[in-house]
């Protein structure tokens, strides 16, 4: 039975099922699409995106309470459509068989080679912030390997949910790509199925219930998690700049983004500098809290979970510095919170033990690189480190010293931006890849496949195995 056929009266797990089954079938019946097919879903992809954007913009916006339109294009529409074009540009030469060479086995008439095929069918759990951006990125890779999607939507997408499944039909068939809201339990049903493989993109929380789910079936899984990534400015660096670049990016979706910048390091001689600047660059890009380029926080509880965060931190004896001082700290009525910067934090308050995921900004002071790096070692592996310096050896220092997902020198988050350059985490910050070339072998299977010549090697070892042989093997192990 086709998924769209089924009474509304069956349960979520039939419902996911039988899409499944249907888009298992549809894979066995054409395994391996041509790369005119696969042109035209990215096509259809990239249509879909310039044909709703304004929708897209004002869903999301809805699910938000409010999200900048501005920032939905720049974040979301621009990476997601400006990708599908540089996959479309190297698609042909990531389908390529790679050839091999051949071993002592083999006559030179052997011929080995690798074959990218599709693995089948793909799942996708989408988190609230960047949720197209984080379902049509992954969907190009996918859909470049030839393979067929379903994806999940978050709970804090329910307008954009509606709007996907309402209108993503027009364009593709449910059997090659259907999208699931969130009704419920959907979730925890959804990281069950047997999937080819599954790409989990939120909290490392979820991402181990996820991988838990996924290991009864042994379904690979990509995992991109997040944490506490913090920028680190080096002595000589420009202070403004890097205060113009961190707030950036700070401020960018009010700072709900798993790679933003956690918390900053900054030369102990340099921070009431670091702090005056801050006060002087953020006023101009908002003036007030009520900014309609200013995005709210997601929810109440997000909300709820910031405020108390920076309650804490003051009632502990840290410095709270609001840098919109013209108006309040935070509006309850919007969800809006103030851009901040916290000085002297206790280690063990909330914004320094866990990803902070809002407007706020410790700024840590320190004397020498090795303590910086000493502190960041103790903690979990984080999915970004940002340094700004054009000290050569201070930036090698970082790089070989301080394993993280990706690096941005002298700016940050934009490494994420690069088409080119695989995104992924380590550790608890996440596993596996996507973007580039990488994110198209991820959701194939690089498939070895041997040629043997007409006569093979083995013929003149035997069994019986006698002297030729044991001179031969002589020979391999010692030389």
């Amino acid at each position: 039975m086709h998924p769209t056929d089924l009474p509304p009266g069956v349960t979520i797990p039939e419902r996911l099922q039988a899409t499944l089954a249907a888009q298992r079938a549809a894979y066995h019946a054409h395994p391996v699409p041509t790369l005119g097919e696969r042109r035209a879903d990215l096509n259809r992809l990239q249509a879909f995106l310039r044909d709703h954007q304004h929708a897209l913009a004002e869903a999301i916006s809805a699910d938000y309470g409010h999200r900048s339109a501005h920032e939905t294009r720049l974040a979301e529409l621009v990476p997601a459509i400006d990708g599908i074009d540089h996959v479309q540009k190297h698609l042909r030469r990531w389908m390529r068989q790679q050839r091999r060479g051949v071993d002592w086995l083999t006559f030179p008439l052997a011929r080995n080679r690798v074959i990218p095929q599709p693995l089948g069918v793909v799942g996708v759990i989408v988190p609230w912030n960047f949720p197209i951006n984080l379902s049509f990125v992954p969907l190009t890779y996918i859909f470049a390997a030839g393979n067929r999607a379903m994806v999940k939507m978050s709970e804090n997408s329910r307008h954009l949910a509606a709007l996907l499944i309402e209108k993503i039909p027009a364009y593709f068939p449910p059997e090659k790509l259907q999208f699931f809201d969130e009704t419920g339990g959907v979730g925890i049903e959804f990281s069950k199925l047997p999937f080819d493989h599954l790409l989990f993109t939120g909290s490392g929380q979820t991402g181990r219930a996820v991988m838990a789910a996924a290991a009864a079936n042994l379904c690979p899984v990509t995992l991109e998690l997040g944490g506490k990534a913090p920028a680190i400015v080096g002595p000589g660096f420009p202070l403004r700049t890097a205060a113009e670049r961190i707030l950036f990016v700070k401020c960018l979706n009010a700072g709900q983004i798993c790679t933003t910048v956690d918390h900053v390091y900054v030369p102990e001689a340099q921070v009431a500098e670091f702090v005056r600047l801050s006060q002087a660059i953020v006023p101009p890009r908002f003036g007030r809290l009520a900014s309609p380029d200013y995005t709210s926080i997601i929810d109440q509880r997000s909300f709820d979970r910031l405020v108390a965060a920076l309650e804490e931190a003051r009632e502990r004896g840290a410095t709270l510095v609001n840098l919109l001082p013209d108006g309040p700290a935070w509006d309850a009525a919007t969800r809006k919170i103030a851009p901040h910067i916290v000085l002297n934090a206790p280690e063990d308050t909330a914004l320094m033990r866990r990803e902070i995921f809002g407007p706020i900004l410790p700024v840590i002071a320190y004397r020498t690189l090795d303590e910086v790096i000493a502190r960041v070692n103790a903690g979990d592996r984080p999915l970004a480190v940002y340094p700004f310096s054009r000290d050569g050896e201070f930036l090698q220092q970082v790089l070989d010293r301080i394993m993280s997902g990706g690096v941005s020198v002298n700016d940050a988050l934009f490494h994420v931006a690069q088409h080119d350059l695989p995104f992924g985490g380590v550790g608890p910050s996440g596993m596996g890849h996507y973007h580039g070339r990488e994110g198209f072998d991820t959701v194939s299977k690089l498939r070895p496949v041997f040629h043997q010549a007409p006569i093979s090697a083995m013929k003149f070892i035997g069994p019986p195995y006698g002297g030729f042989a044991d001179r031969l093997l002589a020979f391999l192990i010692g030389r």
